[in-house]
């Protein structure tokens, strides 16, 4: 058993100042991830420090109309929070859909957004995994890779992400705010998450040392009318193998404005540009929807175990906007 110290702060200040004197350090929330893979050997920390107490849990309407989202919020109480039901209902839904009911009641907003990847290979020290151990390869191109990438991977790494409310987020522009030694930052979160490249051990643009402070959600009016659909092999307690985060603002017929994340099909969640830029100022119907799709799905590069997902993303996409179009209908 490998011996790591423990330490609880009580301020944001005295969170950064402990990660600065110990490069082996590492932030504890709820634990649902780190502990895992303490255990499995893949995370060793010299420290842990726990950040369950910081004056980060709460969730308050922003100067700027949207919403604002503390670190330590766990995911049990984001979902229940009644403007998040009212102004974001897809990311409530997303929460509900990730894990069970006692694990969410300990995993935090900060954690959920840095949680690591449930590939096998990279959970299982016996075998390489460049996003473990870089330069070592990745098995899972040629090896068990169903519920991996189609989207954005590349020859050094193909695992997805496994965060459901991370999709809900990128759909509706937020941004991931910190503390570091130097001062506050903030990223938006398409910036937060890297590309996977030949990095793939380098998954966030977080700089060294930071201390994730909250989320900040802008006032997107279309989010009202959102969605968030995951598709698992099992009815509960598992990881997507494809999921959509839609928003739709239809008047008269025509597309105001559309929000299309993906989950489970890249290293990060995948914002659906294209397919939204295809869709605003035309029709919504269903021919529309599937065009849309199409053209998002141009970039898809799956591997020959999980060239399912393309169908499987179409048809969520096409599903999720037909019924928000139906409801704006009525």
């Amino acid at each position: 058993m490998k011996e790591f110290g423990y330490e609880r702060v009580h301020d944001v200040a005295g969170a950064v100042a402990l990660l600065g004197t110990d490069p082996g350090a590492r932030l504890l929330g709820g634990g649902t991830n780190l502990i895992d893979l303490m255990k499995a050997g893949v995370e060793r920390p010299s420290l842990l420090i726990d950040v369950r107490e910081l004056p980060l849990d709460e969730v308050r309407f922003s100067s700027a109309g949207g919403l604002r989202i503390g670190a330590t919020v766990t995911n049990s109480d984001l979902a229940a929070h009644p403007d998040v039901r009212r102004h974001y209902p897809a990311l409530a839904q997303a929460l509900l859909a990730g894990a069970s009911g006692q694990l969410r009641n300990m995993a935090t907003v900060g954690g959920n957004l840095l949680q690591r990847t449930r590939c096998g290979y990279f959970a299982d020290l016996a075998k390489p995994c460049n996003k473990r151990a870089p330069g070592t390869g990745c098995p899972a191109l040629a090896g068990d890779h169903r519920n991996h990438a189609v989207l954005g991977a590349s020859e050094h790494c193909v695992a997805t992400h496994p965060s459901d409310m991370a999709v809900a987020l990128a759909a509706f522009d937020a941004a991931v705010s910190y503390e570091t030694a130097d001062g506050p930052g903030e990223l938006p979160i398409e910036a937060f998450y890297l590309p996977v490249g030949d990095t793939p051990h380098i998954e966030t643009a977080l700089p060294a040392g930071a201390v994730i402070t909250g989320v900040t959600l802008p006032p997107v009016p279309a989010a009202a009318h959102s969605r968030y659909r995951k598709v698992r092999e099992r009815a509960s307690y598992a990881f997507a193998i494809g999921s959509v985060a839609a928003a739709l603002d239809v008047r008269d017929g025509v597309v105001r404005d559309v929000r299309l994340a993906f989950g489970a099909v890249a290293s990060r969640p995948w914002r659906a540009r294209t397919a939204e830029r295809a869709l605003t100022g035309g029709p919504a119907d269903g021919t529309a929807f599937a065009a849309a799709a199409d053209a998002e799905l141009t970039a898809a590069r799956p591997l020959p175990g999980n060239g399912y997902k393309v169908t499987l993303m179409r048809n969520l996409v096409v599903a999720e906007l037909t019924r928000l179009a139906e409801e704006a209908a009525r």
